[in-house]
């Protein structure tokens, strides 16, 4: 038997919960805790579980803490969280936290017992909502890090337009003369360049201006 443990400050809820589990024949409910600061208060190297089943919201230790102190003092113990809370906040700040798994509270049993099997045989749970979640944020964190890069490099109004004529077959010659420089102002800038954008080559600035959306294409 799998053992398993619940963590809810709803003893309702984690009752019929208890039974839902009990009724799955490899698993089987080893105790139950109120918050975080009581399941710390009873777990111990002698009576782990395999999975705790962890609410959020709960008072004294919510969700959060519990999930990040069992992910520090018992590693082996997989969390699944369980909440009403839907939000990507919640979701990537559980899974950031140590948990392997969230899965609704209005979810099908089944789906239940898919998390709990794929826990024990995956070490891990992905279903839709975690996987749209982690997708969203990590464009999201891909955008914020482009923006601070883009506002890490201060580019001047004429480096802009060599950006923007370099994208050409120009050479570097007809460059500073079409800017009516001299050459040496021209490698001026594009040295200074290779050196704020982190490139080495003429495509390099390129691709940084296209990607920058300094010229189209």
């Amino acid at each position: 038997m799998i053992k398993i443990a619940l963590v809810d400050d709803h003893l309702l809820f984690r009752r019929g919960l208890a039974v839902i589990i009990n009724s799955f024949q490899e698993y089987k409910i080893v105790f139950e805790a109120n918050n975080g600061k009581e399941l710390t208060s009873i777990l111990s190297p002698q009576n782990l579980p395999s999975i705790i089943l962890l609410d959020i919201t709960m008072p004294e230790m919510n969700g959060y803490e519990t999930a990040r102190w069992l992910y520090t003092h018992y590693p082996s113990v997989k969390v699944l969280a369980l909440s009403m809370l839907n939000d990507e906040k919640s979701i990537i700040k559980m899974l950031k936290n140590g948990a392997k798994g969230y899965i609704l509270k209005d979810s099908e049993p089944m789906e239940l017992k898919r998390a709990l099997d794929s826990l024990v045989e995956k070490g891990i749970y992905l279903n839709d909502i975690m996987c749209s979640n982690i997708v969203h944020s990590m464009n999201h964190q891909m955008d914020e890090d482009e923006d601070n890069l883009r506002k890490k490099i201060e580019i001047t109004e004429r480096e802009t337009e060599f950006l923007k004529r370099i994208c050409s077959d120009l050479s570097y010659k007809q460059i500073a003369d079409a800017m009516y420089l001299s050459p040496r102002t021209i490698d001026g800038y594009r040295d200074t360049l290779f050196q704020k954008l982190q490139v080495s080559t003429r495509i390099g600035l390129v691709l940084y201006a296209i990607r920058n959306d300094i010229v189209t294409i």
